[in-house]
């Protein structure tokens, strides 16, 4: 994997996984298709040459050395859990994708995958390497109902499969934040923000007025605080900052946002052993 990561700039998270424990967020270079969905867009829902789609694919997943598995995302809140028997299901009928915004495991070679294009990713890892996850979080799915949304839902299935798969009463998560559309950029109404403060009256901080009359939003911050509510407090990757941010780094992310037509980034974590 690394010679592919490093050759086009893909990202590594900066965090303190356990040597088992690998993960990778894709740029827009190191694949086969053409403008707009130049050159690695992984997406198969957005209008890109099938063919293309899945060589670009072939070669996601010779560089993660791991089986890549692709949820039918919806901006839900469903979280699948992978095995042996949900990942040949997945793998077989690509087309058939199971309906999910985020993947756990504990099983070895099983790479918990999403695809973003402005929407966030967040991958999670237990300190010992034993237990995975990924998960989908744009504003929808983060919002979620009565202050449930993917990330509660996530860490909720994700510390079941852990302190089962250990028999511990409690445990650790490290969560790590990839590229997203940035605070300077997220552009929405106000009733996005009033949902938001309606669930925690800290999430105002997180929206910045516009004269319009709408809000530039932080949607990584937002994420920040409701894994800080879970009680997880080692979180690394993106601080709202320039460089994260999917709608300004256009030579190098996809963004939904900015271009209408365009492609998907993928974000996977899998252990080795």
């Amino acid at each position: 994997m690394t010679s592919i990561v490093n050759q086009f700039n893909w990202l590594k998270p900066n965090w303190p996984a356990p040597a088992n424990v690998h993960a990778v967020c894709t740029t827009r270079a190191g694949g086969v298709s053409i403008a707009p969905y130049d050159s690695l867009n992984l997406g198969d829902h957005v209008g890109d040459n099938p063919v293309h789609v899945a060589a670009n694919r072939a070669i996601f997943q010779q560089a993660l050395g791991a089986l890549p598995v692709f949820l039918n995302q919806v901006h839900g809140t469903a979280v699948l859990q992978l095995d042996a028997g949900t990942a040949a299901s997945a793998t077989a009928q690509p087309a058939q994708a199971p309906v999910a915004d985020a993947a756990m495991t504990s099983a070895p070679g099983l790479a918990c995958t999403i695809m973003v294009a402005d929407c966030l990713p967040v991958l999670f890892t237990t300190p010992d390497g034993r237990c995975v996850a990924a998960a989908h979080a744009g504003w929808r799915g983060l919002l979620g109902q009565g202050g449930r949304g993917v990330l509660e839902e996530t860490y909720k299935s994700f510390r079941a499969l852990a302190l089962t798969d250990k028999g511990l009463e409690d445990m650790e998560v490290i969560a790590w934040l990839g590229p997203c559309i940035g605070p300077q950029a997220f552009e929405v109404g106000d009733e996005v923000r009033a949902a938001f403060v309606a669930d925690n009256a800290q999430a105002a901080e997180m929206f910045a007025p516009l004269p319009s009359q709408k809000w530039l939003a932080n949607l990584s911050g937002l994420a920040r605080q409701r894994l800080g509510a879970l009680g997880i407090t080692q979180i690394f990757g993106n601080d709202g900052s320039s460089g994260w941010c999917t709608v300004t780094q256009s030579s190098r992310f996809f963004s939904h946002r900015r271009d209408r037509v365009s492609g998907r980034l993928a974000v996977a974590i899998w252990r080795d052993s």
